[in-house]
């Protein structure tokens, strides 16, 4: 067995285990239903309401309330002239099965020349489940677990896609009807089925559908209705249409849409008037007229975008091979001064003073160092390379996008600082014949240093990598590497310095009880990068799992004690704490890789909202410039700057001033339409902050912000 593989044994099998005194508290706690998401725009929630219990033909609804922020609208199952329906997927156990939504009565909602189909202030979106005779309870537990990812967008004068993920346990004895009121009410508000016989019927006449509708409801006669198709992009909502009564039957000439999405032979008509709604279904006659191709947006806004487009020159062209090379020599460099990679290193170049006058075992360590490092490195470029060839849209980072990464690596760090500290020595874990092996094979343990550094860094992203590691991507395979590998040569060149110039090594002191204070003083920064990765995992798995991975983290720092013991008590104490553990794993694993609701947390603060290519689109349109900070809650560089310059009350009062609308593009989790964006500005890594103006090539400011940079880009727009 190399060493290699002893420590990855030795980390990830006791991060699956935990101990049993940690387990209760931690399922108590994540056992909570997580039925509410909120937003700046909304609250939402899964409601539920059973009577009668569950069981096979007894009445089972569950619905999603959006109660909006005032001014704020979300979209019927036909949107209009613009937006989307809210999007319901389920998640049930056997023999459970989800009907349609029970979509409440529409308003129309004007927006400028635009109208569309909508909900404001509070409604609920109620769904019928039916209970089959397959369905059976589960083996343990009385309650039924119903599951829901919602997704929806959410408007005023600009517009916000959302999504939620809901987790609701419904008893499956007895009555579940706190909210019985609430969906009666919304049933109430679905439109009524309408039978309007065979004189009901539309005739298409041109781009004109003509109505007819025979069977509702005397005292409407003579009143005005409002028509609402629930097939999308057939009639041109915004269009002024004509409608009178014949008699008993209401009629009425509707204008087609030119970009029509379908031409049924059925189409389902909403009838609205005074609160009151009903749906006819009504088969449709004549010929259809040739459609336009659909267009993506609306054509007054595809007309200003364009407009818009022509006037802004390109981007700034990327840096030159060698710049880049520079670059990423110089970014591997600063990645030694952080907090999780300086440790590693120092330890090493302390090692130089237990034999300071071997210069020979000195330069073959640095060497081998360099050589882990490098290679380590080009494969991870590698990998990065044939993942965006085989069509992933990646970036620099991409391995932190997945919470299986950071637990992992949050699980190194810890082992590392328990170490550090001296809970424990890699060599009382390792056979003899092993320790024997590296006693004789230094060269290999200093390779393998040199790829755990590589590992601590992944997670860091320096001054100037970005433009580089941004370059990097668009070239040939063969240059590409040629940048990783510099890189890679940056991060070791400090350690590679000392071991060849004697000179270094002198400096130090002597070995003495200083190094083992030294040493145990340099777990610290393990134990704050630690604590770092905890919060990353909360921002992408929500504080759920953020308290799954700690609880997990304790864990294996006890099982990691419990093997340092003695004699018996070793194997008893062991032996409890793993096959306890491994329980603990399963049950609190599955929180630390659900997927959060991103919304919530991609703008922080009133004056950042959510980023989204349309939105800097349409902001661009309106002639206001806008200020993006590309950034993820792994990012080190990211948090710095998020809480140095852009917290800066006299930067935050020059984008006041200059009525600059600020966006935040969150990272944290995998999102190909931010790595298009960083691409079309020639990145791949995070962060990156850029000025977009009208009819102007953006702006990209430094990775490291300082207040006079931004300062003096505001100062010139």
């Amino acid at each position: 067995m190399t060493l290699l593989r002893h420590l990855r044994s030795l980390l990830l099998a006791p991060l699956f285990t935990a101990a049993a005194l940690f387990a209760p508290y931690a399922s108590a706690q994540l056992g909570a239903q997580k039925a509410v998401v909120t937003t700046d725009q909304a609250r939402t929630e899964l409601l539920a309401h059973a009577p009668e219990g569950i069981s096979p033909g007894q009445p089972v609804w569950v619905g999603l309330r959006i109660e909006h922020k005032k001014h704020w609208h979300t979209y019927w199952k036909n949107a209009g002239d613009s937006g989307l329906p809210t999007v319901l997927e389920w998640t049930l156990p056997p023999g459970v099965q989800a009907g349609e939504i029970a979509w409440p009565i529409p308003k129309k909602i004007s927006v400028g020349p635009l109208v569309n189909y909508g909900y404001e202030d509070t409604l609920l979106l109620a769904v019928p489940l039916t209970i089959t005779p397959d369905f059976k309870p589960p083996l343990l537990g009385d309650e039924l677990t119903v599951k829901l990812r919602a997704s929806w967008l959410i408007c005023k004068t600009e517009c916000i896609p959302e999504e939620g993920e809901y987790t609701l346990r419904i008893p499956l004895k007895g009555s579940t009807a706190l909210h019985g009121p609430v969906f009666e009410a919304a049933l109430k508000a679905q439109p009524r089925a309408l039978d309007a016989g065979k004189n009901s019927r539309i005739q298409i006449e041109g781009q004109t559908l003509k109505l007819s509708v025979a069977g509702l409801p005397a005292s409407l006669q003579g009143k005005p209705l409002d028509a609402f198709p629930e097939t999308a992009e057939v009639i041109n909502p915004s269009t002024p249409w004509q409608q009178r009564w014949q008699g008993a039957v209401w009629t009425a000439e509707l204008p087609l849409m030119a970009q029509r999405s379908a031409s049924p032979t059925l189409l389902p008509v909403v009838l609205t008037q005074g609160g009151q709604g009903w749906r006819v279904e009504l088969p449709v006659s004549g010929n259809w007229p040739a459609s336009a191709a659909p267009a993506a947006l609306s054509p007054a806004l595809q007309a200003a975008l364009a407009a818009n487009a022509a006037q802004v020159p390109a981007a700034a062209p990327p840096l030159g091979f060698y710049a880049a090379l520079l670059g990423a020599l110089i970014g591997g460099l600063i990645l030694n001064l952080m907090p999780c990679v300086f440790p590693v290193l120092a330890i090493k170049v302390l090692s130089f003073t237990r034999h300071a006058d071997d210069h020979r075992s000195h330069r073959i360590s640095g060497l081998a160092y360099t050589a882990g490092v490098i290679v380590s490195f080009v494969l991870l470029g590698l990998l990065l390379l044939g993942l965006r060839a085989a069509g992933e849209s990646l970036g620099w980072g991409f391995q932190l996008q997945d919470p299986w990464v950071v637990a992992a690596l949050a699980a190194l760090f810890t082992v590392i600082a328990l170490n550090l500290v001296g809970v424990f020595e890699f060599g009382q874990f390792a056979p003899s014949s092993l320790a024997a092996f590296q006693a004789r094979h230094p060269v290999i343990d200093a390779f393998l240093t040199g790829v755990l550094a590589v590992a601590v860094a992944s997670p860091c992203t320096a001054p100037f990598m970005g433009a580089s590691l941004g370059l990097a991507v668009t070239l040939p395979p063969a240059q590409a590497l040629l940048i990783f590998a510099a890189l890679g040569l940056g991060l070791a060149l400090p350690y590679l310095a000392v071991s060849f110039v004697p000179a270094f090594a002198r400096l130090l002191p002597k070995p003495g009880a200083w190094m083992d204070a030294l040493r145990k003083l340099l777990a610290f920064p393990m134990l704050v990068t630690v604590v770092w990765l905890v919060w990353v995992m909360g921002h992408q798995s929500g504080v759920d799992g953020a308290a799954a991975l700690l609880t997990l983290l304790i864990a294996l720092s006890a099982v990691i004690w419990a093997l340092t013991l003695q004699g018996r008590l070793r194997t008893v104490i062991a032996t409890l704490l793993v096959a306890a553990g491994a329980w603990a794993a399963w049950a609190l694993g599955p929180y630390m890789f659900k997927i959060e609701t991103a919304t919530a947390s991609q703008a922080s603060g009133e004056r950042w909202s959510a980023w989204s290519p349309e939105r800097v689109q349409t902001l661009l349109a309106g002639g206001q410039t806008v200020f993006v900070d590309y950034t993820a809650a792994w990012c080190v560089t990211c948090q710095y700057n998020k809480q140095t310059t852009l917290a800066d009350a006299q930067v935050l009062a020059d984008f006041d001033a200059k009525n600059v609308v600020m966006l935040r593009a969150d990272w944290t989790r995998r999102d190909p339409a931010i790595t298009a964006a960083l691409a079309q500005l020639g990145r791949n890594g995070v962060p990156v902050y850029v000025f977009y103006r009208p009819g102007r090539a953006p702006q990209v400011l430094s990775e490291v912000l300082s207040v006079g940079e931004v300062r003096q880009a505001l100062a010139s727009l």
